[in-house]
């Protein structure tokens, strides 16, 4: 049975997350903003992925866009790292300039609130929750609605389109 508090949150600004250092972060405070988030890896095939949503970031960011990474391990193993390798791995390969979160799980009985949430919101594949891999994305609109989900093999390029109709 899901805690009273997680039955009631209704949109993504009531939760709160840490980011890499471990300082909480609430969510609302990107109230008003256009929302990518991210489970990412450093050692997945589709890690090149880091320089299409870095792409992604410097053409809308000005325009109240934000790309919320967050690094997973529960796929294959491929992100093994601290957060501080994860953060220097993406400084290093992808100059990375979109916040990078602590490390988190998105699936099973560990599986972080918000992630829980997002995939409530938005299914997979014949109406599947679970997370299938690595760098599958949620659309968040400006006002905190999940618009769309989309798999791990959609790349930054693709979801430009619906990034444009959104901020232009």
């Amino acid at each position: 049975m899901r805690p009273l508090r997680e039955k009631f949150m209704k949109s993504i600004y009531d939760y709160k997350v840490d980011d890499s250092q471990k300082n909480p972060v609430s969510l609302s405070d990107y109230k008003g903003k256009t929302l990518l988030i991210v489970n990412v890896a450093s050692r997945c095939g589709l890690t090149p992925q880091y320089k299409g949503l870095q792409e992604l970031y410097s053409k809308y960011s000005n325009k109240d866009f934000e790309i919320l990474a967050f690094p997973c391990n529960q796929f294959g193993a491929q992100e093994p790292g601290s957060n501080e390798e994860i953060k220097e791995f993406c400084d290093i390969n992808f100059n990375v300039s979109f916040k990078i979160f602590d490390k988190i799980n998105v699936n099973g009985s560990s599986a972080s609130p918000l992630f829980k949430h997002l995939k409530n919101e938005a299914k997979g594949v014949m109406g599947s929750e679970a997370i299938k891999w690595n760098f599958t994305k949620f659309l968040i609109d400006n006002n905190g609605s999940v618009i769309k989900r989309y798999s791990p093999q959609t790349t930054p390029d693709k979801i430009d389109k619906d990034l444009s109709k959104i901020l232009d």
